[in-house]
């Protein structure tokens, strides 16, 4: 069974780095998104209007989410391997490679690369808001640019380092747990007069599970650094100095790097439902921004995907060792 994690954990990877995220293919954090829309509409429909009734709503819609998306996948998993072990290793493969989102985040930059490139900002503007949270029809090229790059720097962690963690510690039973968490972060965990209260418990939760694998995330990218060809040394100072400079406790860790990395200044204010949010920004304007640095920072996101897999693989092959001895 130990083994047939660490495979399956491996195929997965190599699963992802080949097939991306076919909008062809049914994807089970799709699924997770519905239950959550489903269960806000029945939140605001039997819970109060008050403060404190919606933030018993959003725990209890937590608690249903997470129990749906960790539960389901545990039973599956321990029925296949009971009965089936060769179908159990072929689900869980699966299962990790759509927890993963390395070509993903690759692909959907690239998108926004390719308009730039042909001189077409209403598309590139299009296709940077299907990967960010913000407001993108005030950007100009340069805002269109550093959105693309903040978010593929910040889902390094996100979209795919943390994942790795967690399906390190707990195969995808807890990454999916973790997939669960992100997804209701990202679509109620806002501080707005809609989620303010309702998506407090998913925002301080996403806080919690992603603090220790945001700040590895940083450190392993740091280190991926030559290997994607930028400033290891500049990555450092920056993130040093920069890595607090956010209001989420984790979010300016891997931004930072980027920044440093690129030589870029990064963050700052940014638009959110028609509302302007003032925000820190992070790095220095050594240089303007351009279009080569989406594919900068998919080298960097690349090469740290890279290093995690093999600092996990190690570390499970490592427990094995151990446990089976």
């Amino acid at each position: 069974m130990i083994y047939y994690s660490i495979a399956s954990f491996i195929a997965g990877y190599i699963l992802d780095l080949i097939l991306g995220d076919p909008c062809w293919l049914p994807h089970p954090v799709r699924l997770i998104g519905k239950l959550i829309s489903k269960l806000e509409i029945l939140a605001r429909k039997y819970f109060k209007k008050t403060p404190e009734s919606l933030i018993a709503a959003g725990i209890v819609l937590v608690i249903l989410v997470l129990a749906a998306s960790s539960l389901i996948p545990f039973f599956l998993l321990y029925l296949l391997y009971r009965y089936v072990p060769w179908l159990g290793f072929i689900t869980e493969s699966i299962m990790c490679y759509q927890i993963l989102a390395v070509k993903c985040l690759k692909v959907e930059s690239m998108r926004v690369y390719r308009s730039l490139k042909k001189g077409d900002l209403k598309e590139a503007r299009h296709n940077v808001s299907m990967i960010v949270g913000r407001d993108t029809d005030r950007l100009d090229e340069a805002g269109v640019l550093k959105a693309a790059v903040e978010t593929v720097a910040e889902n390094t962690s996100d979209g795919v380092i943390a994942p790795m963690i967690y399906l390190a510690m707990g195969g995808p039973v807890l990454g999916f747990f973790y997939k669960a968490v992100n997804t209701m972060d990202s679509m109620i965990g806002y501080k707005n007069e809609a989620y303010l209260y309702l998506g407090r418990a998913a925002a301080k939760l996403d806080d919690a599970v992603n603090y220790i694998p945001a700040r590895i995330s940083a450190v392993l990218m740091i280190l991926a650094c030559p290997f994607a060809g930028l400033n290891r040394k500049e990555a450092v100072r920056i993130y040093r100095r920069d890595r607090r400079s956010h209001s989420s406790p984790n979010s300016a860790q891997t931004e930072a790097v980027c920044a440093g990395a690129l030589g870029l200044k990064l963050a700052g204010d940014a638009w959110y439902f028609g509302k302007l949010y003032k925000k820190p920004a992070i790095g220095e304007d050594t240089r303007p921004i351009e279009a080569e640095d989406i594919k900068r920072v998919n080298r960097l996101l690349y090469a740290a995907s890279l290093l995690a897999m093999a600092l996990f693989i190690s570390l499970k092959l490592l427990a094995a060792a151990f446990v089976l001895k």
